[in-house]
């Protein structure tokens, strides 16, 4: 099998992540076959690369490739741009004019954003991929051509094909090979890569030095989001490099040329799509979890003032507390988490303030005590449960994704965000 780390080079690929090698070792293997293949992946992960680096290792590859973006083209149009037209055909068609299909005989095309195809094209271009038979628009005479496609979609094409949207039959001949090309959230081993590459190509092309992050810069590039993936990444790196009079650039400074590169990814509580829904039920894990730290703890020290004797006026407040009922899916999560949080602090807050009196005569029973402050950030509590879970089950991440409540792909996600 050819290198892929020849591949990357060849074609700039640049990461280490095991989902992009995963990806470039399925394009790799299929290349040498007729197949067809679907490249899924969100908007800018540059599934194109993808296509070109198929074509480049298969025997098509001394023969045309083109790439047709299919939302770009005018829907009273697309049959004619892929299959060609005759003489006539239409207002304005005042001579034949040879379709995709039919230039590029023998060789690769690349339909991209598949999913905005309208239905009538659908149905032409799944004759072409299981008879290779084509009709220009206004013939009746039939035409072969022998061309491997290669479609690529940024939607949900299933989702598609319930709404009636996109044929079931074409999406199954189209999906005989599939490919997903991770985006820049599941790969945040390589923004910092990535952006250097960027940077030095940039610095290249406008003659100027090359740019730098500081500490903090770093941090916050690896921790955005990037809904644009590795376009929206390359654009900020030529911005700073155009832009930015101090070469080494700030968190302060990118904040500028980002505005939302200080939001953080935090789960998502209120929206109602099964993501958020899961994320959801990570934070109440965390919130109860808290909770029986918090029993655990007044436990400890009921038994300590018990066994000691000690002189305490009252002892309510140090009930362990009650289980909170996780609110219904329609009331605000914090609202219910801020009346749990006052209803159970109201004790504590009107108990006597009489001192407790420690009895010092013999101290020397008790070991040094080392207070350690605890990290009561979400994203720790969170990947310490995840933690948790992991070890309870052997890092069985079928079995951990099932105890915390959530899809082994978001716990997937949350590891290698986490690195656990």
């Amino acid at each position: 099998m050819t290198n892929l780390q020849s591949i990357k080079q060849r074609y700039g690929i640049i990461g280490t992540s095991e989902l992009l090698d995963r990806a470039l070792s399925t394009a790799v293997r299929v290349s040498n076959t007729d197949l067809s293949v679907l490249i899924t992946g969100e908007s800018g992960v540059g599934k194109e690369v993808f296509s070109k680096v198929i074509h480049s290792l298969s025997p098509r590859k001394h023969n045309n490739f083109i790439a047709v973006n299919c939302g770009a083209i005018p829907e009273g149009t697309i049959n004619s741009e892929l299959f060609g037209h005759e003489k006539g055909a239409f207002t304005g068609a005042n001579t034949e004019r040879k379709g995709y299909f039919e230039t590029v005989d023998g060789g690769t095309i690349f339909l991209d954003e598949i999913g905005e195809m309208p239905l009538d094209t659908q149905a032409f271009l799944l004759r072409v991929l299981e008879t290779g038979e084509f009709i220009r628009v206004g013939s009746s005479k039939g035409q072969r051509t022998d061309v491997r496609v290669i479609a690529a979609t940024n939607v949900d094409l299933e989702d598609r094909v319930r709404k009636g949207k996109f044929r079931e039959d074409l999406y199954y001949r189209l999906n005989t090979v599939p490919i997903r090309v991770p985006s820049l959230q599941e790969r945040r081993e390589d923004i910092y890569f990535l952006f250097r590459k960027f940077a030095s190509d940039f610095s290249e092309k406008y003659r100027t030095p090359v740019i730098q992050l500081d500490q903090h810069a770093r941090l916050l590039i690896e921790s955005y989001a990037w809904p644009g993936n590795i376009r929206e990444l390359k654009n900020v790196a030529e911005q700073l490099s155009v832009l930015a009079e101090d070469r080494m650039i700030t968190g302060e400074a990118l904040s500028e040329y980002v505005p939302n590169i200080r939001n953080r990814n935090l789960p998502a509580i209120a929206n109602g799509n099964g993501e958020d829904l899961q994320e959801r039920e990570i934070l109440y894990k965390l919130l109860f979890e808290m909770k029986h730290d918090l029993n655990d703890l007044k436990s400890l020290v009921f038994e300590m003032i018990r066994n000691n004797d000690l002189d305490v006026s009252d002892l309510s407040s140090l009930r362990p507390l009650q289980s909170p009922q996780v609110p219904a899916r329609s009331v605000s999560p914090r609202k219910e988490f801020q009346e749990y949080y006052e209803e159970h602090t109201a004790d504590i807050s009107s108990s006597s303030s009489q001192p407790i009196i420690l009895d010092k005569s013999d101290e020397s029973r008790y070991d040094r005590m080392e207070v350690v402050e605890e990290n009561l950030s979400i994203e720790a509590m969170e990947k310490d449960l995840i933690g948790k879970a992991l070890k309870k089950h052997n890092n069985r991440r079928k079995d951990a994704a099932e105890e915390l409540g959530i899809s082994e792909r978001t716990l997937y996600r949350k590891i290698k965000q986490y690195e656990l």
